[in-house]
């Protein structure tokens, strides 16, 4: 059962991705969670650091979908300057919302990776979809209040992990 939480990968951020690490792993598109993945979430503008990589995706042909469980009326508060689709109220842990932005990309679940946060909802959403995940470090070390009481569990959860796959290490680039 703890395999479920298992990412694929564990960078230190999403910027980190590049467009050469993701083609070369057979990935045509990145699937994304919002608050604390994309952009910290009491920061909705962004960064250039986040505008410059959202660049680098958009030259190199890989389309990013934003997969959240927020409300259509956040998710498009929070991307009003950053101009990116999205899938709201994407019921993670399952794999509804994955499956919608597959849909929308028209491509297969071995074709995209699923980047967030969050062991209990963005990993085990890819896992329980069938995608590969990275599980990067949130951009912010305070959440909002829900995001708190996961943030509870996964720390049990990462101890085991860590126990069982010592070789689950953060990293600067997938590999």
């Amino acid at each position: 059962m703890i395999e479920k939480f298992k990412p694929t990968w564990q960078l230190n951020k999403i910027y980190s991705l590049t467009p050469s690490e993701l083609k070369k792993n057979g990935i045509k598109a990145v699937l994304t969670d919002l608050d604390n993945t994309l952009i910290a979430w009491d920061n909705p503008d962004g960064t250039s650091e986040l505008r410059v990589w959202i660049s680098r995706m958009e030259q190199a042909g890989i389309p990013v979908i934003v997969v959240s469980n927020n409300s259509r009326s956040r998710v498009e508060r929070a991307l009003r300057n950053i101009q990116l689709p999205f899938v709201s109220r994407a019921l993670k842990p399952l794999g509804y919302g994955i499956h919608r932005a597959l849909k929308k990309l028209d491509l297969n679940a071995d074709q995209v990776v699923m980047v967030g946060d969050q062991l209990l909802t963005d990993v085990l959403a890819a896992n329980t979809a069938g995608t590969r995940s990275i599980l990067v470090k949130p951009l912010l070390d305070s959440d909002a209040w829900n995001t708190k009481i996961n943030r509870f569990f996964e720390y049990f959860i990462q101890k085991r992990l860590a126990k069982i796959y010592p070789d689950m290490n953060w990293q600067e680039e997938i590999k």
